[in-house]
């Protein structure tokens, strides 16, 4: 997303005297959320942009100049995927799939043409945008800090073919080799664990409570409540302190990986 409306809004706040801070309590928004808009990571609901706007007696013009926002994700989704993009920490379980932060492109491609019913491949091509675009959150060094919980039936699923496995799982390798990633794997010998039932994403952030998301089949929720989301981090807590290390993870995916390029 461009940052021209961001620098704008940020001259606009700097006119005023107001910091970001008691911008967004006059607002009633976080510090990070102005940050983020400032920035241009994120754009502005249409109910943030009228409070900015009656904030920085600025008329309607944040309200009328909002940037067009052509996302296509799945409506149970959107809060969260706003929410993914201002964490500074993220811990996914993921079930079946790569979660979509770490999908290489051809992964991304083959899960998204597998949508039933089917798509149109410029649909499909809208999905994939938008999902790479979700990744770019890894091309700061530092944060968030993502753990990524695998069950073992994400590595032998075949998505793609080989060649797109093996691409995949060494891009997983790549990531925690790098320690950018912490990735850790939930082999099928532990049988039943506490996070079997679906997948899950658990999001900290840096001025606001934490949150989690689960997802099912064309079903999705998002959870606030404090003892809620509590229970879901004990659950990965526990979860994690089954699977594998770090290093023996790594073992196994590049393992894993060599086995799909010797198929390729």
């Amino acid at each position: 997303m461009t940052s021209t409306y961001g620098d704008w809004l940020k001259q606009q706040r700097e006119a005023a005297g107001l910091t970001q801070q008691q911008l967004a309590d006059v607002t009633v928004m976080t510090r990070s959320h102005i940050a983020h808009i400032e920035a241009g990571r994120r754009i502005p609901s249409r109910e943030d942009a009228r409070r900015l706007d009656t904030a920085l007696n600025t008329g309607d013009v944040l309200s009328s100049f909002l940037p067009a926002q052509d996302v296509a994700v799945a409506d149970y989704f959107e809060a969260a995927r706003q929410l993914e993009q201002q964490a500074v920490m993220i811990r996914e379980f993921a079930l079946s799939f790569v979660p979509g932060i770490l999908q290489t492109r051809a992964y991304a491609r083959a899960v998204l043409g597998t949508a039933f019913p089917r798509v149109s491949e410029e649909e499909c091509d809208r999905r994939l945008v938008t999902r790479l675009e979700r990744a770019e959150i890894l091309d700061d060094p530092v944060t968030p800090v993502v753990w990524a919980l695998l069950d073992e039936a994400v590595l032998r699923r075949q998505i793609g073919g080989p060649d797109v496995m093996a691409q995949q799982l060494g891009h997983l390798v790549q990531l925690g080799e790098s320690g950018r990633i912490q990735v850790h794997v939930m082999p099928f010998s532990l049988g039943v664990h506490p996070l079997l039932s679906n997948m899950l994403t658990l999001m900290w952030f840096e001025d606001q409570p934490p949150a989690a998301y689960g997802e099912g089949l064309h079903m999705g929720k998002l959870h606030d409540t404090p003892s809620v989301v509590q229970d879901l981090q004990h659950r990965y807590d526990f979860a994690l302190g089954n699977a594998l290390p770090l290093k023996e993870s790594l073992v196994l995916l590049r393992a894993t990986a060599r086995g799909y390029e010797r198929h390729g």
